[in-house]
C-alpha cells in the first residue's frame, strides 16, 4: 500500500529527513514516534506530496509521483496545524472542503451528515468553529481528512490540546477507521496512544529511524528489565532470600522474571507489605534508544 524509500530532506543546513525508509502494508496502522523536532512531519508532507523530497521515493497505491494532484486522491489527512475556517460553521468547512475533493449533489449532503456524526457535531453543525473547543475543533479536522472516502489517511499528532473527553473519542474512531480497514499512518509523541494504536511503531529521533516492529517486539529488544519496589512487613530471618539489600524495610530490585521470583520470596517466607511492578514500556524502549528524555 506505501512503500518510502531512503527520503532525505534539508532545510538550510538542518537535515529535517535523513534517509527514512519504511513500508506499510493495507488496512495496517503504523505509528511514526518521536519528539517535535524528530522529522514524523516533514515525512508525511513528502508522503503527502506537499513537499518534494530531496532525494528517495515515495509509493501510495502504487503510484510514485505524488506531486500530481490527480495522484493524492486516494490519501486523506489530518494536520498538525487545524485546517479550518473559523469563521465559517462546521456545516460549511465541511461542503467547502468536499467540493474540493470534488463532492457535490447528494453524495456531498452525504458525506457530510456522516463526517458530522463522526465528529459528533451534528448539534453544533450550524455554529462558527470559532466557538468550538480545541477537542471540538481537533474532531472537525479530523472529519474533513475522511470526508472523500480515502485508501489511506495521514494523522498528524491528531490529539494535541484536546480534553480527555475529545481524545478518547478520537481513540474510538480511529479504531472504527481501523476496523473498517483503512490504512493509517499516525504521528505522536505520546507513548500510550502508539502502545494503544498502533500494529508497528517506527521511532524517530533527528530525522532517522532509530528501529521499528511491533510494540511488543521493541519492548522485548530494548525495554530491559521490570522494576520492583516493595516494603516488607519485617526483615525476613534470612537475607539470602533476598535479590537485593535491604534498605530499612524498602527492597528494589530488577528482573527479567519478577513474578516468579516474588512468588519464590514470598513461597520461603518472604512477607510484603506492599509491591510494585514495573514493566517496560514504549517509553521505556524510547529513552534506551535515545539516552534523553522526550522533547517538547
Amino acid at each position: 500500500m506505501i512503500d518510502i524509500r531512503d527520503l532525505k530532506k534539508s532545510f538550510g543546513g538542518t537535515q529535517a529527513v535523513n534517509g527514512v525508509s519504511f513500508e506499510v502494508a493495507a488496512g495496517e496502522t503504523f505509528g511514526l514516534l518521536g519528539p517535535n523536532g524528530a522529522g514524523k512531519s516533514t515525512t508525511l508532507l513528502m508522503i503527502c506530496g506537499l513537499l518534494r523530497p530531496d532525494e528517495g521515493t515515495v509509493t501510495v497505491c502504487g503510484v510514485s509521483d505524488m506531486m500530481q494532484p490527480e495522484n493524492r486522491r486516494a490519501l486523506g489527512i489530518a494536520p498538525q496545524a487545524l485546517s479550518l475556517y473559523e469563521e465559517l460553521t462546521a456545516k460549511e468547512n465541511l461542503t467547502f472542503f468536499g467540493r474540493l475533493y470534488g463532492l457535490s449533489g447528494e453524495k456531498l449532503a452525504e458525506r457530510t451528515r456522516w463526517a458530522l456524526d463522526f465528529a459528533e457535531l451534528s448539534d453544533r453543525k450550524n455554529d462558527r468553529v470559532q466557538t468550538y473547543s480545541g477537542g471540538m475543533k481537533r474532531r472537525l479536522n479530523l472529519a474533513i481528512g475522511l470526508l472523500h472516502e480515502p485508501k489511506v489517511v495521514l494523522l498528524d499528532e491528531p490529539t494535541v490540546g484536546v480534553d480527555p473527553q475529545s481524545r478518547n473519542h478520537i481513540f474510538e474512531r480511529i479504531q472504527d477507521l481501523q476496523d473498517s480497514g483503512l490504512t493509517v499512518i499516525y504521528t505522536t509523541h505520546y507513548m500510550e496512544e502508539a502502545q494503544r494504536l498502533c500494529d508497528r511503531v517506527a521511532i524517530m529521533d533527528a530525522g532517522k529511524i532509530l528501529d521499528m516492529d511491533t510494540v511488543s517486539n521493541l519492548i522485548s529488544r530494548h525495554g530491559g528489565r521490570s522494576v520492583v519496589r516493595a516494603e516488607l512487613s519485617r526483615p525476613p530471618e534470612d537475607i539470602s532470600l533476598l535479590p537485593a539489600p535491604l534498605e530499612g524495610l524498602s527492597l528494589r530490585f530488577e528482573s527479567e522474571q519478577p513474578l516468579e521470583l516474588v512468588g519464590q520470596m514470598s513461597a520461603a517466607g518472604v512477607s510484603f507489605q506492599t509491591l510494585e511492578v514495573a514493566r517496560p514500556d514504549l517509553e521505556t524502549v524510547f529513552l534506551t534508544l535515545t539516552g534523553r528524555s522526550l522533547r517538547d
